[in-house]
């Protein structure tokens, strides 16, 4: 009687970890293509959810989503949270994963016209559950030809110069600085604010050392060229210029640079 007890027992187990592993299964894939906002059911153990995550930002092309982690009881004792996105219809169905694995997303071309939802996993010492987002608005074209922080700015959409303008053109004055004006864009022709911009002489000992400046909330950044010893009589001024985003990769990132020039004349005593 004992074996067989304990031949029962073995047999339960096996049906047991079978159930459980069908419904872990059942739990990652049907949660994300039925468009379900959270797992209908977990594990004993594992984390559980009371709230479901929430996604914050516009839903337009260029625009960047952010998702909470959502809430889960006090003993879930939660050591991970994972992250992924999901395109979905106008309802919020059908959904398929993008592939993003952040905590934010840079809405694309692609998502023009879907919805767009978050799933969060939660890993404690007994296993992951997943809860999703309700689906966002649907999303919208990009806006062209507004103003947007430069924290607003994220790849495929990228920082550019498309306007500098002087004081005097040319530059007579040895004495006194002449004005630089830069203006800073975005690939949507937004004018981009709080972007930091950075300009140096070629050669460098033209001019005086510059500081880093940021674009007000139209874009405009304004710095000083103030003449150095090598400034030449006449001829022209070349000038490094850099446009980023602080945080960013200053190399790679949606930063931008350009080389622009100004005319010099023969000095006016100034």
């Amino acid at each position: 009687m004992t074996h067989h007890a304990s031949g029962g027992r073995f047999v339960a187990s096996v049906l047991l970890a079978a159930l459980v592993a069908g419904a872990a299964v059942m739990l990652v894939t049907g949660g994300i293509a039925s468009g379900s906002s959270s797992t209908a059911q977990y594990e004993y153990g594992h984390p559980v959810p009371t709230a479901s995550p929430t996604i914050s930002g516009t839903a337009a092309v260029g625009q960047t989503l952010t998702t909470t982690n959502g809430t889960w009881t006090s003993d879930s004792n939660i050591s991970l949270y994972s992250y992924a996105w999901a395109r979905c219809d106008t309802s919020g169905n059908s959904c398929a994963t993008i592939g993003a694995t952040g905590s934010s997303y840079t809405l694309t071309a692609d998502d023009q016209g879907h919805t767009i939802r978050s799933y969060v996993t939660a890993t404690n010492g007994a296993g992951t559950t997943q809860a999703g987002s309700a689906p966002t608005a649907v999303v919208a074209a990009a806006t062209k030809g507004g103003q947007i922080d430069a924290s607003k700015v994220a790849l495929p959409n990228r920082l550019i110069i498309d306007k500098v303008s002087y004081s005097a053109n040319p530059i007579r004055a040895r004495q006194t600085p002449t004005t630089m004006k830069i203006h800073v864009s975005d690939s949507n022709a937004n004018s981009v604010g709080n972007a930091l911009v950075y300009v140096l002489g070629v050669p460098y000992s033209r001019i005086g050392t510059i500081p880093e400046v940021r674009t007000d909330a139209t874009g405009w950044a304004t710095l000083q060229l103030q003449p150095a010893k090598a400034f030449p009589r006449t001829g022209y001024l070349t000038l490094f210029v850099r446009a980023r985003v602080d945080g960013q990769d200053l190399l790679g990132g949606t930063s931008t640079r350009r080389l622009v020039q100004v005319t010099i004349a023969a000095p006016n005593g100034t």
